[in-house]
């Protein structure tokens, strides 16, 4: 209790609520679209023979897609990613909390405790929270900026939950194995929609590489075959023949992004995994291409 009542002395709360991790999302995004837009700028003038840079247009635009995409893609898959082992991780941390509460520690007890046990992703943050305790820091607030740093819908609920009934009193080890299986089986359901989600972000795939396929066979079958047909009164306009070529390029550029975007969804439910998804699928559609001349 001593240390509870000096706390505001010693620590300097305000600025442990604004030391959080940055998050670069946004910046990289950012970044990316102003990139894109000058790639888009360049191809448009391309398009309009205002400008010669050795690519074509689509060309030219599929590298400003693929700058967008990306970075921010990958980033923000990659946060996503660290959070969910978090989240994984999460019950086995409010299970043991509990436990060490049924011996009659108080919480910030059975945190500094709990701390010492190896929880993957989740083991420095759990370390971090116990360092801000032993500093002088109330237990509730350690894990009030503990939400803060991670910022999810599972761990804010679970979270807010054991500082209500903290702050109410009485035992809270019930609560925290309440809260620990709630998580759990959170975290199950979440894994069995994925594993649900892989049949269709198969077929998504594998329709793509279809396509590109089939555009490969006309472009390298049929209408070569149009260009050697010589029928008494029908002609082949040889220019047509080139923008049906062209056709086929912006259209694997459109259902690379389009399908990209829909899988992410279908996976998560977020757009920026779909982003990953879509820069992969344009990517592998562009070297396809160029490998199948």
């Amino acid at each position: 209790m001593r240390t509870e009542v000096i706390k505001e002395d010693i620590i300097d709360l305000s600025r442990l609520r604004g030391a959080k991790d940055r998050d670069y999302g946004y910046p990289i995004l950012g970044v990316g679209l102003a990139i894109g837009m000058v790639f888009f700028a360049i191809a448009v003038l391309v398009y309009l023979d205002g400008m010669a840079v050795g690519l074509e247009w689509y060309e030219v635009m599929t590298i400003g897609l693929l700058v967008v995409l990306g970075p921010y893609g990958f980033y923000a898959t990659s946060v996503a990613k660290k959070k969910a082992d978090i989240e994984a991780r999460l019950p086995d941390f409010l299970r043991d909390v509990a436990e060490a509460g049924r011996f009659g520690m108080t919480l910030p007890e059975s945190i500094r405790v709990a701390s010492r046990g190896k929880y993957g992703k989740l083991s420095p943050e759990i370390r971090k929270m116990a360092a801000q305790i032993e500093w002088g820091v109330p237990a509730t607030e350690a894990l009030t900026l503990f939400v803060d740093r991670i910022r999810t819908p599972l761990v804010e609920r679970m979270i807010a939950i054991i500082v209500k009934a903290n702050n109410a009193g009485g035992n809270v080890s019930d609560v925290l194995q309440m809260v620990a299986k709630d998580a759990r089986e959170a975290r199950l359901m979440e894994e069995e929609r994925k594993v649900e989600m892989v049949m269709y972000m198969m077929v998504i795939y594998i329709a793509f590489f279809v396509f590109i396929a089939t555009i490969f066979i006309m472009n390298s079958v049929f209408l070569p075959a149009m260009l050697e047909t010589n029928i008494e009164g029908a002609m082949i306009n040889v220019p047509i023949i080139t923008e049906v070529q062209v056709v086929f390029v912006v259209s694997i550029i459109v259902y690379a992004v389009g399908n990209g975007i829909m899988a992410g969804v279908l996976q998560d439910g977020r757009i920026a995994n779909g982003m990953r998804h879509g820069f992969i699928m344009l990517l592998a559609g562009m070297v396809s291409l160029t490998l199948l001349g």
